[in-house]
């Protein structure tokens, strides 16, 4: 006999708050909206794009452009797709873009000279409660200093930062601190520990399985879908802190059926693959203590100090989170699985920067599928909905008990230096 997990209540996501609801009211009668598209043989003009659609030209046109490809992102007020170039003295490239489709634009820094900016980050200026990323639409990196970093720390990223030359970098500093959003309470729990589902998969051998934060999959091994009730999943993989922030858990009953949703508390969004994210993209996060939320992405591979360790390869947005909506859902208007929370500052009441792990490296690296690709474990793979995530967003209290799932997976981790990601593999039960 199957076993089929319902939602305990539906409605709560109208406690999530003011955010939460403006959230629901732009994304729910869209969800289905489609953007006609240019002609093809629109000769130089660029071509009105679905943000999805704007991401898999923007690969198509870093392989055909080469070196002269410096980055994009999607302008979503004009629908476009905006492609960064250094020409040189090849203004071919230039062509070759527009007639692609994409609005061009002449930059001065390559990826090449920005990657070799960060490079310098990393080994100058590695600090706990910093971060950095390309930034296309200032093709320039952007590096974010939190709340602790001050005095001689202050210092010496601001020494780095002019080290590169003028023109490469600038610094904003955070009023927050940064942390992965892991606490006490609900969604998903581990003794006094709380994080959020992310999305429901098939794992490599066929059994139902999701994926969440790697710093929750790092705290405890077995995880609930109620505060001090029976384990339901257990922890096979989980990446924290080093090349990414994710867990693949385990459902323990082989016969759970997984299905392919986000539960936004009074309605659910099918989630029908992953995709990669785009700078400009507007996306949308569910979590278990302040529901959902919407925002753009700022940044691509990103690179986080946390005080656990350090983080590569994250996404940078301005959606706010707060503790708990650890390993939650970022996914866009469409139903496509984006990314899961990792971590960063602020609150969805001052706001924040928030980065997230994508889903796209996640499955890769367990071996795991989503959406039509994953269709088998139960009624595919895909989103919060019934497997608990979303169901009980708005946040209840775990009983007073506020032992934090990011200072479980510091421990846990034993890493401080962030030199070494822990990639733990289990056996599940």
């Amino acid at each position: 006999m199957s076993h089929k997990r319902i939602p305990k209540r539906k409605a709560a996501i109208a406690v999530g708050g003011v955010v939460a609801l403006g959230a629901a009211a732009i994304l729910l009668p869209n969800a289905n909206a489609s953007q006609d598209g240019a002609p093809d043989d629109a000769a130089a003009a660029p071509r009105t794009l679905k943000a999805a659609d704007a991401s898999d030209l923007a690969s198509r046109l870093a392989g055909l452009l080469g070196d002269a490809f410096a980055g994009s992102y999607y302008d979503g007020e004009n629908k476009q797709l905006v492609v960064n170039v250094v020409p040189g003295d090849d203004n071919n490239v230039i062509v070759q873009a527009e007639k692609a489709g994409a609005a061009v634009r002449e930059v001065d820094n390559s990826l090449t000279e920005l990657a070799a900016g960060a490079r310098t980050l990393k080994s100058e200026a590695t600090i706990p409660g910093t971060s950095w990323a390309v930034d296309p639409r200032t093709n320039r990196i952007l590096v974010t200093a939190d709340s602790t970093v001050t005095g001689d720390r202050w210092n010496r990223l601001e020494s780095t930062v002019r080290s590169l030359g003028p023109g490469m970098a600038t610094v904003k500093k955070s009023a927050g601190t940064f942390r992965t959003f892991a606490s006490g309470g609900d969604a998903i729990f581990s003794g006094g520990a709380r994080c959020s589902l992310g999305f429901n998969v098939t794992a490599g051998d066929g059994s139902p399985a999701f994926l969440t934060a790697g710093h929750c999959g790092v705290a405890a091994d077995q995880w609930s879908d109620a505060q001090g009730g029976q384990p339901i999943a257990t922890v096979d993989q989980a990446v924290f802190p080093g090349a990414g922030d994710f867990a693949l858990v385990t459902y323990d009953d082989p016969a759970t059926q997984a299905p392919s949703e986000v539960n936004l508390g009074d309605q659910t969004l099918p989630i029908s693959g992953a995709a990669e994210a785009t700078v400009g993209q507007e996306v949308f996060r569910m979590g278990s203590t302040t529901g959902l939320a919407d925002g753009q992405v700022l940044g691509l591979d990103a690179t986080v100090n946390y005080p656990e360790g350090t983080v590569t390869g994250l996404i940078q947005t301005n959606v706010c989170a707060e503790p708990g909506d650890s390993g939650g859902s970022m996914f866009t208007r469409d139903g496509l699985a984006i990314g899961l929370t990792s971590g960063g500052s602020g609150d969805c009441t001052s706001g924040g920067e928030t980065f997230f792990q994508p889903v796209t490296t996640a499955l890769e690296a367990v071996g795991a599928t989503l959406g039509a690709d994953g269709a088998g474990a139960g009624d595919q793979a895909g989103g919060a909905g019934d497997a608990g995530a979303g169901d009980q967003a708005g946040g209840e209290e775990a009983g007073g008990e506020e032992a934090g799932a990011g200072e479980d997976a510091g421990a846990g981790a034993g890493d401080a230096s962030g030199q070494g990601a822990q990639n733990h593999s289990r056996t599940s039960h």
